[in-house]
């Protein structure tokens, strides 16, 4: 379906903006949800599908805060998106084992999750330089993106996909979401002053493991090992200011299979059944830029690094509830700051 005129238009199909799009739909907005190539093709699609704020941040923000009450929004979060579609997440809370490489290292862990648990981020000492952190979780983003894809359309979303924006400021919309990731502040009519967008790329490599022999999330340092529900077993990652180049370097996947062995033994001799990389959305900020830019008519919804994933529930809340609000204020005639 087509609509005349949408009321929003959420620019950006990755996991941000199409949770966006489907929370205000849920509201009865009209959306049109537009992408530059396919739904959900860069980041959110690489993206090893970590859930833990604890591996993320080192104490109190404001970030760090709305991390922790996305990961509390995801169990709900995915099963609503499985009712309303049928589709199956493979979503479980397996908590996370994040190990010192050294003596300083563990007085660093230690001081860290002493800061973190006064925003709520449970850990607790479990072995040898060891924080064992039981609330962290790992989800399939295709699994996300395919729910959010049949959600948006059951709710009647415009999904244009191989549409890039001409002009932003031509779109013809009460709101507009900038939800592009890195590519957000350079689309053109971008609004002046808003928070450059970059890539950050880097490397993954999985394995195929038997299914449930694996455990717990593993940490250490920049490396990180996870397991899915069908065994594929990701190991990550890496960080490289190299453009918008996402080609795969084999010496890379080398140096990364050289970290997973070390952090996981067992897996020595094994060979990686696939490699591939992402472009995180860097942003030159200190956090994300998540709200309304203020008297306009757009609402930012990017910069969110490794944590779009992660983050994805609860920004649509936050992004979703200002736009509802400030549409009702409007209808109602009241002044709206435009």
């Amino acid at each position: 379906m087509r609509f005349q005129q949408p009321d929003v238009i959420v620019v950006g199909a990755g996991i941000i903006g199409s949770s966006i799009a489907w929370r205000l739909a849920q509201h009865g907005l009209r959306v049109q949800l537009r992408e530059a190539g396919r739904m959900g093709c860069q980041a959110s699609s690489a993206g090893a599908g970590m859930l833990a704020p604890g591996g993320e941040v080192d104490g109190p923000s404001a970030f760090g805060d709305l991390l922790v009450e996305s990961l509390r929004l995801y169990p709900d979060f995915v099963g609503e998106l499985s009712s309303a579609t049928g589709i199956q997440i493979d979503y479980h809370q397996c908590g996370a084992i994040e190990t010192a490489a050294s003596g300083n290292g563990w007085i660093a862990l230690q001081a860290r999750a002493r800061a973190q648990a006064a925003m709520g981020v449970r850990s607790e000492v479990r072995g040898d330089h060891s924080l064992f952190y039981p609330d962290d979780a790992i989800v399939d983003p295709i699994g996300v993106l395919s729910a959010l894809r049949l959600a948006c359309l059951t709710l009647s979303v415009e999904i244009l996909e191989e549409s890039p924006v001409g002009r932003l400021d031509a779109l013809d919309a009460a709101a507009i979401v900038l939800a592009a990731g890195a590519w957000t502040s350079s689309i053109v009519g971008a609004p002046a002053g808003i928070p450059k967008s970059f890539p950050v790329k880097g490397h993954l490599i999985g394995y195929d493991l038997l299914q449930g022999s694996f455990g717990p999330i593993r940490r250490c340092g920049h490396t990180y090992l996870l397991q899915r529900g069908n065994g594929f077993t990701v190991a990550g990652s890496t960080t490289e200011l190299k453009g918008f180049d996402t080609s795969v370097d084999a010496a890379i996947v080398d140096q990364l299979r050289g970290r997973a062995e070390a952090l996981y033994p067992p897996l020595k001799g094994l060979t990686p059944v696939r490699s591939w990389t992402g472009l995180r959305p860097g942003i030159d900020a200190p956090e994300p830029s998540i709200g309304r830019l203020a008297a306009t008519r757009y609402w930012l919804a990017y910069g969110h690094y490794r944590n779009g994933i992660l983050a994805a529930p609860a920004t649509a809340a936050r992004i979703t509830a200002g736009i509802t609000s400030s549409l009702e204020t409007v209808s109602r005639g009241l002044p709206n700051n435009l």
